[in-house]
């Protein structure tokens, strides 16, 4: 072994363990920069999420609404609500809705007319077909509404865990629900939502009391009614807020575990008919199919 050889070999594990570093170091400086960059575009997302925000879908809304008006379509007065529980709080919405109700059902009779090669009676079709799409923005609505109110019940523990750590580090209630909102707008942005819009109310001089109710009026679920009822009674009685947020954070999890294993115990009952249904007739025609070939051919044998 030369020198050499020592100083090559020293060299190349030198460079290797400095590649190394440098791609680790890259990584997470790679990671943390885009951490940083979602963080920064957050906002310009949510502006870019609402259709109201350029002109050209202010002039499509004013299209709509004039057509709308004109053809003296009305609207719902519960579908400004339903819409808010889908998370569309905006005037284009509730045009699109209505548009989407006249429209679908034409596009519907017109495919049922003309298309070719269609099964069973046309005359079926012609009725049928604009029936299914005049309602199906009211049940895609209802889906909506249903996964929104599933997310923000599925959000309602972290945000609550993240209110305990704002309160016990001296924030008050409306600074800790904001850094909340401002803290979940990533991760769980119905939420953030919802907490971002009792902060624009309370500015806009609405009571802290009532912006809590118009929140648990508008999504509609248990665990929420139970949480705005609780910032109620810690607001009016004077408990400390900390303390009650930690109480019903711990009740929230065990409600949690309780659901999972009431799941759990369920899925026995709910894997029986597939089991019945699938699983056992394979088995039996793996397990007895041999067996009644070999009884066949043993009869045919005998008969012979």
């Amino acid at each position: 072994m030369t020198p050499l050889f020592y100083l090559s070999l020293g060299a190349t594990l030198f460079l290797s363990i400095t590649l190394a570093g440098v791609v680790l170091s890259s990584r997470n400086s790679r990671a943390a920069l885009v951490r940083i960059r979602e963080i920064g575009d957050q906002g310009r997302q949510f502006r870019r999420s609402a259709p109201m925000g350029s002109a050209a879908g202010r002039r499509f809304s004013a299209i709509v609404h004039w057509t709308r008006a004109r053809l003296g379509l009305g609207t719902d007065d519960s579908l400004p609500e339903r819409l808010a529980n889908a998370g569309y709080k905006d005037a284009l919405s509730a045009d699109l809705y209505t548009a989407s109700r006249i429209v679908l059902p034409a596009l519907a009779l017109i495919a049922a007319c003309f298309i070719p090669f269609i099964p069973f009676d046309r005359s079926f079709w012609i009725f049928a077909l604009p029936a299914a799409a005049f309602i199906a923005p009211n049940m895609t609505l209802t889906h909506l509404i249903r996964r929104r109110r599933e997310r923000i019940r599925k959000s309602l523990p972290d945000a609550v865990d993240l209110l305990v750590i704002c309160v016990d580090s001296g924030l008050g209630i409306d600074q800790a629900l904001l850094r909340v909102g401002q803290e979940l707008g990533l991760s769980h942005p119905e939420i953030t939502e919802e907490l971002l819009q009792i902060n624009r109310e309370q500015r806009a001089g609405k009571p802290r009391i009532q912006a809590w109710a118009d929140m648990a009026a508008r999504s509609h679920l248990d665990d929420l009614d139970a949480f705005v009822a609780m910032l109620m009674q810690t607001e009016r009685f004077g408990t400390p807020i900390a303390r009650s947020l930690a109480v019903f954070s711990d009740n929230l999890r065990t409600q949690r575990c309780q659901i999972a294993e009431e799941k759990a115990a369920k899925t026995s009952i709910k894997i029986l008919f597939p089991l019945v249904l699938f699983i056992f007739p394979c088995l039996f025609l793996v397990l007895l199919g041999p067996a009644m070939l070999s009884i066949m051919r043993g009869m045919t044998a005998m008969s012979q």
